[in-house]
């Protein structure tokens, strides 16, 4: 067995990659510009900077971003915020686009962008490959599942999170034994195993893989000669063959405290980001930005500090209640409830603004009405304008969601 005392040296000999190409259908039009991983959450952040904190606070550094779908706006993002490892010290975040190298495709799964950065993996010599998404918001020490792997001697470590059985269709399920060994793996079935003693809740794969070298190197070769019979995708191909024949555990997922429950969002939906995004207005957010021993770090932008305008004898007055305000931000005379407004949001008189997500730069204009909405970057909502009370108008202009979320598009129009 390793010996676990020390995972200094263990961590230096991981190499980490971060699946971030994913064209994010289901949160278009959020998407339609730019890349899941940097979809704005939380006013001031890119969902990929909380994977990327993680490994900064994990001790991991050795990471690779692998881009693809409409890729400029995460990669300024990553070589503008992301910068600061010593490079001298063989520590950095950098980006690989596909270079086909190996072949003139674009990546066609998860296991074969790892496949076309072979050459990446044997110019690093990592012992193991740490391969992570990079579009979940969640705080997680990886070092603790390194440990984990090696007290097992796995193959292969997943790590895993509790999910509503209903929930199933949208992720990989996994069927273990008493030890956390994978017995089973199945990506998305309409109904997965339940955990025993648990009814009602299955066991759901986080898309955490940290595999040893040789194990990830020797199944990606066999799954490359499959060609087209094979999607070349963990879940569904590389998983699934690797159980039965190499050690394969679960890890766990749980919070950064003792006891502590672990919080985990596949926010790939934009009513699931929406609700995520406005729990952290609660009192009591399930997702604390405010940790100080545990910071999400992002590109800082030099933008002033917010501002709430009050003129009593002009007659504004500006109302902010259960909301996040970031650098920027001008409330002249607004109201403003359980909403988020990201750098630079400008509220003008009498506006209001309610349960709704204000991206980068909106302006929103005088009496203007905004509820129950996400406003992308650098729109300008005109004086007097209504958007979340009339849901056929709505309907008529912008996506709206089941639930009856409207999503404005970047810059739109009126």
């Amino acid at each position: 067995m390793a010996d676990t005392s020390d995972l200094t040296h263990e961590l230096r000999d991981t190499l980490t990659l971060i699946l971030a190409g994913g064209q994010g259908e289901r949160l278009k039009p959020l998407t339609s510009t730019r890349a899941k991983p940097a979809v704005p959450f939380g006013g001031a952040y890119r969902i990929i900077d909380f994977t990327l904190s993680n490994c900064i606070h994990s001790g991991l550094r050795r990471i690779y971003v692998l881009t693809q779908y409409r890729a400029r706006s995460l990669e300024e993002h990553i070589r503008f915020g992301w910068n600061f490892l010593p490079r001298r010290l063989e520590q950095f975040i950098s980006v690989r686009p596909p270079h086909h190298d190996m072949t003139d495709k674009w990546y066609e799964g998860t296991a074969d962008a790892i496949w076309q950065n072979l050459d990446t993996i044997r110019d690093e010599r990592p012992k193991r490959v740490l391969i992570l998404s990079g579009d979940h918001i969640y705080k997680m020490d990886y070092g603790a599942m390194l440990r984990e792997h090696l007290e097992r001697e796995a193959a292969l470590t997943i790590g895993a999170v509790p999910i509503p059985i209903e929930e199933s269709p949208r992720f990989g399920v996994f069927e273990v034994d008493t030890k956390d060994r994978v017995l089973a793996f199945q990506e998305k079935p309409p109904r997965g195993v339940e955990i025993p003693g648990q009814p009602g809740v299955c066991l759901g794969s986080m898309g955490i893989y940290l595999f040893e070298t040789e194990a990830l190197l020797d199944r990606l070769r066999e799954d490359a000669e499959l060609g087209a019979e094979s999607s070349h995708d963990f879940g569904k191909d590389i998983i699934p063959r690797m159980i039965g024949r190499d050690p394969v555990v679960a890890h766990h997922f749980t919070g950064l405290a003792e006891g502590e429950e672990g919080y985990w969002r596949d926010v790939g939906t934009l009513d699931s980001y929406y609700d995520s995004n406005l729990d952290l207005c609660s009192v009591e957010p399930q997702f604390n930005l405010y940790d100080q021993s545990w910071p999400t770090f992002t590109l800082w932008h030099n933008d002033p500090p917010a501002k709430t305008v009050f003129d009593e004898e002009g007659g504004r007055r500006a109302e902010v209640l259960d909301s996040l305000l970031c650098p920027g931000v001008v409330v002249s005379g607004a109201k403003v409830r359980r909403s988020i407004l990201s750098n630079r949001v400008f509220l003008d008189e009498s506006a209001s603004v309610q349960d709704s997500i204000l991206f980068r730069g909106v302006l929103v204009g005088k009496n203007a009405q905004v509820r129950r909405a996400i406003v992308d970057k650098w729109t300008r909502i005109p004086d007097g304008a209504r958007i979340g009370y009339d849901r056929e108008e709505d309907e008529a202009r912008f996506t709206v969601t089941e639930s009856g979320i409207v999503v404005v598009p970047r810059r739109f129009e009126f």
